[in-house]
């Protein structure tokens, strides 16, 4: 599955944390690997836990000073919002993680990343691509393919709406901005995640 946390928010705000939320919605779903974007950095060990899961991540912008930015969105995430740090997470339940991987696909405006865990079927690849224009959200789906050309599954928040091709991979299921490609077919489905960020949570069955 892939869900796009919102920064850990919702977009009624609720004044306060949302971890404990968030934490015990994701553990109440049926999955093997989550792929999780817009996370606070400080999140994925709990996520992790409350899912029985293994985990991975990577910082990827608005860090600076990230001790007085949790210290403020961890009272109040609707105070500072993005600007409460950000991260992307890997979730893994039903095999083991062999090896991880990173690579920075931009620095301006945002720094992106891919990054990806090599299980014993292939790379799963996460990504949150580049926002505003879709020629930038493409030129980080393409470098993220160049950097993990054998991906097994490859999906996150691509910023790139309806169904996009991506060479050498089938789309697997989405809704929006949000995409998963591996090989083969699948089923997939949209999720309710009650008030719980801004994008649904995306799961296909391969």
């Amino acid at each position: 599955m892939t869900w796009n946390l919102y920064h850990g928010r919702s977009p009624n705000p609720s004044g306060s944390s949302l971890l404990h939320e968030f934490a015990q919605t994701l553990a109440g779903w049926e999955w093997d690997v989550a792929l999780l974007q817009e996370v606070p950095p400080w999140w994925p060990p709990h996520l992790a836990a409350a899912a029985t899961a293994d985990h991975r991540e990577v910082n990827t912008s608005r860090n600076f000073g990230l001790a007085l930015r949790k210290a403020v969105s961890t009272r109040n995430p609707d105070i500072l919002k993005s600007n409460g740090g950000g991260a992307n997470a890997i979730l893994v339940r039903t095999h083991k993680i062999e090896a991880h991987r990173t690579q920075c696909l931009t620095w301006w405006p945002e720094r992106r990343y891919a990054h990806a865990v090599r299980l014993e079927p292939g790379w799963v690849v996460n990504l949150h691509a580049s926002t505003h224009k879709d020629q930038w959200a493409r030129r980080d789906v393409d470098r993220a393919l160049e950097a993990f050309p054998d991906a097994f599954l490859f999906g996150g928040d691509l910023n790139l709406k309806g169904k996009p091709d991506l060479p050498g991979l089938n789309w697997l299921g989405g809704n929006h901005v949000d995409h998963l490609y591996g090989h083969g077919a699948a089923t997939y489905e949209v999720l309710d995640r009650g008030r719980l960020s801004d994008h649904p949570p995306v799961r296909v069955t391969l």
